[in-house]
């Protein structure tokens, strides 16, 4: 049967294009991704929202920092492991109030409070809170001759940098085999201005994208060619019911009405999640496929093979569903393609503008861009540009895939 399948004329035409075909590979990454993340959870929620490095740092693939840049992300691990020995003296303190405590008590409370602040798989080196402290005094003694002067490109300077930076690493163990490999993949597209990885980001955001798109856009396909069919085929007042319904819907603008019924929302358990905007846009995405099959379905019911099967005393629910539908699926595809790419754009806009996605709730690409906008005034364009970048390589992607499927599995075209 699949050899069968796979000889038709349709799909041979499909496989010949093969702009088409890699826009399929594409569109099948970006699906493989969203049920890695979602569906097995290789991307916690969680890990949206952990410190892994510096603020807005960039790649590592994106060339060599500047010196000031270089101290500054020193100073940050640096500063990082200053502020646990801090709350561990205030741990000591506290307890010598209370009547003391063991050697071993303060190891495992040295212990506990490092891998509390240590950066995911970046642990801090398991040495005594004095020794630590040592390190730390050497480091902040060449950071404050550093800021004494303005930092210049000597060879100096250059010294004294690699020397904190030296420091700095020594500070932490290097994460081997499983552990240094989320490491890189962490850092890999670098940190936004809070210092979370915007490969994790942008991969978890991926994954609402294509919920967002896939389930919008097969339900108001759904609910739209089976009021449109319906509305075609019966006439009479179930069309004239159907059509008052869509036109009085698409009278008011879609984003306004977008707009209101996420805002509808506010306040209710279902805020900040992404039901509210499966409702708004399912609520208006369904009267686009409704008139084109309604008016597909006015040429096809008047052609001999729906005449004949009629006179053959078939149902007309399975007229329908069975050699009226099908031969409008090229139409669906169309619809489809066009609103899962709106309902994409749809929450990024919705999201930018505060009514979509909350930022505790997860992360879209529409929080990326919105949360970037500090960086881009500072010229850190890092987060924007992942966001922007995949958004346009499925909406492009996608758009393609579908032209080609129609051409290929259109009844008109072969």
């Amino acid at each position: 049967m699949i050899r069968r399948w796979w000889k038709r004329r349709d799909v041979r035409k499909f496989l010949a294009n093969k702009l088409a075909v890699i826009s399929l590979l594409l569109v099948g990454i970006y699906v493989l991704t969203a049920v890695l993340v979602s569906g097995f959870g290789f991307v916690p929620r969680e890990d949206c929202f952990r410190i892994v490095g510096p603020k807005s740092s960039a790649p590592a693939f994106a060339g060599a920092s500047g010196l000031e840049e270089r101290v500054r992300q020193a100073e940050f691990y640096v500063d990082r492991v200053q502020n646990g020995l801090e709350q561990h003296e205030k741990w000591r303190k506290r307890e010598r109030r209370k009547g003391g405590f063991t050697e071993e008590q303060e190891s495992e409370a040295l212990e506990t409070l490092l891998n509390d602040i240590a950066l995911g798989e970046l642990r801090i080196v398991e040495k005594s809170a004095d020794e630590l402290q040592e390190s730390l005094d050497e480091a902040w003694d060449i950071y404050d001759e550093l800021e004494a002067e303005e930092i210049k490109d000597t060879p100096e300077t250059f010294e004294q940098v690699e020397k904190l930076e030296a420091i700095a690493a020594g500070l932490y163990q290097t994460p081997t085999g499983r552990d240094g490999m989320r490491r890189n993949i962490e850092t890999f597209l670098g940190t936004d201005n809070q210092g979370r990885s915007i490969f994790i980001r942008a991969l978890y955001s991926i994954a609402v994208a294509m919920k967002v798109g896939i389930v919008v856009g097969l339900i108001s396909v759904i609910i739209g060619s089976i009021l449109g069919g319906a509305a075609g085929y019966f006439g009479g007042i179930v069309d004239t019911l159907i059509t008052w319904l869509f036109t009085t819907f698409s009278s008011i603008p879609s984003l306004v009405m977008l707009v209101l019924l996420a805002y509808m929302f506010t306040g209710s358990q279902f805020e900040g999640t992404l039901v509210p905007l499966y409702i708004a846009f399912i609520a208006t995405y369904w009267i686009g496929p409704c008139r084109q099959i309604r008016g597909e379905t006015l040429k096809i019911k008047q052609l001999e093979y729906v005449q004949a099967a009629q006179a053959l005393g078939l149902n007309r629910f399975t007229i329908l569903l069975r050699h009226i539908l099908p031969n409008a699926v090229h139409l669906m595809l169309i619809n489809f393609s066009l609103l899962f790419i709106g309902a994409i754009k749809g929450e990024v806009i919705l999201t930018y503008l505060g009514l979509g996605l909350k930022p505790g709730a997860g992360t879209s690409w529409g929080i990326m861009i919105s949360q970037s906008r500090p960086e881009v005034i500072q010229g850190f364009f890092w987060q924007i540009g992942t966001a922007t970048f995949l958004m346009f390589i499925l909406v492009l992607a996608f758009n393609i895939l579908s032209d080609a499927l129609q051409d290929a599995f259109d009844p008109k075209s072969l």
